[in-house]
């Protein structure tokens, strides 16, 4: 089993890699790379994508490696193979994003990717630190996970969903902000699992093991 983590040049994958890697162990859950190969990520069993930054950029950015992006489409689309998007990973899941220009996301989930606008003042964007997370509906990448257990987020935008059946969990900061996605065989946390204790490192784990 191969897990390839989609290295465009979007965010720093280091803590992501270590963790992947120390779970993968654990689970038995085969190999890890951090790649930007196209030809690695058409044969990988499993593909992650990260992101930090806006999403225009890390868009083009995906797009722009040298075919990783088809290969990327193709995997999951075609072949079904389990994907999880972290942070701005997970917003390309959604059809569009609004972050200082219009762009176009995976379409993966039906939901368009708008800044967060706390109903309370007092709460400054960007959502930064821990906080609990609500858990509408099962997940197989959510074993062992319960509502209350703490993620770790750094985002001013969320995606909001057009169908609440792909929101799997929200978070809540003076609104419900999407957590975690899913649709198939392709899930996304809005936060960062590497950073997130064990919860965290519960769900990398449960995402190596998972079988859609």
């Amino acid at each position: 089993m191969l897990t390839a983590i989609i290295d465009y040049e979007s965010g720093n994958l280091h803590s992501a890699d270590k963790a992947f890697q120390k779970m993968a162990r654990e689970v038995d859950g085969g190999d890890v790379v951090v790649t930007n190969s196209a030809d690695v990520v058409a044969k990988a069993d499993r593909l992650v994508l990260p992101g930090d930054g806006a999403f225009p950029a890390c868009a083009a950015a995906l797009r722009g490696q040298g075919g990783v992006y088809e290969a990327l489409v193709e995997a999951v689309e075609e072949k079904g193979r389990p994907f999880m998007g972290i942070c701005v990973g997970m917003q390309l899941m959604a059809r569009k994003g609004h972050e200082y220009e219009e762009a176009d996301g995976l379409g993966w989930v039906d939901g368009e990717v708008l800044k967060i606008v706390p109903s309370d003042p007092s709460l400054k964007v960007p959502h930064m630190g821990w906080n609990d997370l609500v858990i509408e509906q099962p997940h197989p990448v959510l074993e062992g996970i319960e509502t209350g257990d703490h993620a770790y987020f750094v985002h001013s935008y969320q995606i909001r969903m057009a169908d609440p059946g792909q929101r799997i969990a929200y978070v809540d900061y003076g609104e419900h902000v999407t957590a975690i996605v899913g649709s198939e065989n392709r899930i996304g946390l809005q936060f960062h699992p590497e950073k997130s204790a064990e919860s965290g490192l519960r769900m990398i784990a449960n995402f190596l093991t998972w079988r859609p």
